[in-house]
């Protein structure tokens, strides 16, 4: 879905921060569409709470570490490339290109999909001139299916569990973001409506899936 559009207002291509706090990931998707701006809300994942607590979790199915090169959803012809989102000297994940439509990123430093936890996966609705690579993104249900090809050769497939709207001030952090002895999978992007007066989107989308 992209932002509607506006004759008083330019919108620039949309960015993601994010940064850490104490011995978890706290991630900040944030998007800024100047003078308008849209932003995924702060959010802290728990990447490695498990070891962090003492808990353990059943390991389910899963693939040992790759690199993602590709993530392919049929249902919604995707077929785009990883840019993987490191932290920068500010101490916040440096965005992906801005101007690139077709492109994903993944946060490098937590689980790589098919690897046990919790794989995010973010990727623009919008940009200035069109709509990018997540805007139909809404359009998945439970049991579709995608995939992403790995460096070593594999193809993680997931099945879609649930595809979820929240509003960006009620974001259920620990149901996106906690640790899990699965193999799972959360895309996400922007959702809901353009707010100009805000410059944000009102909501963030989830699609959650497992691997299979």
């Amino acid at each position: 879905m992209t932002a509607p559009s506006s004759s008083s207002e330019t919108r620039s291509t949309s960015m993601w921060l994010w940064g850490t706090a104490f011995l978890v990931l706290a991630m900040m998707l944030a998007g800024r569409h100047g003078p308008a701006d849209y932003a995924y809300p702060p959010r802290t994942v728990q990447t490695g709470a498990a070891a962090a607590s003492g808990a353990a979790y059943p390991v389910g199915k899963h693939l040992p570490r790759a690199r993602p090169e590709r993530l392919l959803i049929p249902k919604i012809a995707v077929d785009a490339p990883f840019s993987d989102l490191i932290i920068g000297p500010t101490g916040h994940l440096q965005p992906p290109a801005a101007d690139d439509t077709n492109l994903v990123g993944w946060y490098a430093h937590g689980a790589s999909p098919g690897e046990t936890g919790t794989a995010i996966i973010a990727g623009h609705v919008d940009t200035t001139t069109s709509a990018a690579v997540f805007a139909n993104l809404s359009e998945l249900e439970k049991g579709d299916r995608f995939y992403v090809t790995r460096a070593d050769g594999r193809k993680a497939s997931f099945v879609v569990d649930d595809a979820e709207k929240f509003e960006k001030d009620d974001f259920p952090d620990q149901r996106v973001y906690a640790d899990t002895g699965q193999a799972q999978a959360r895309l996400i992007t922007c959702a809901g409506d353009y707010d100009h007066k805000a410059k944000d989107y009102t909501e963030n989308l989830v699609v959650f899936a497992h691997l299979v």
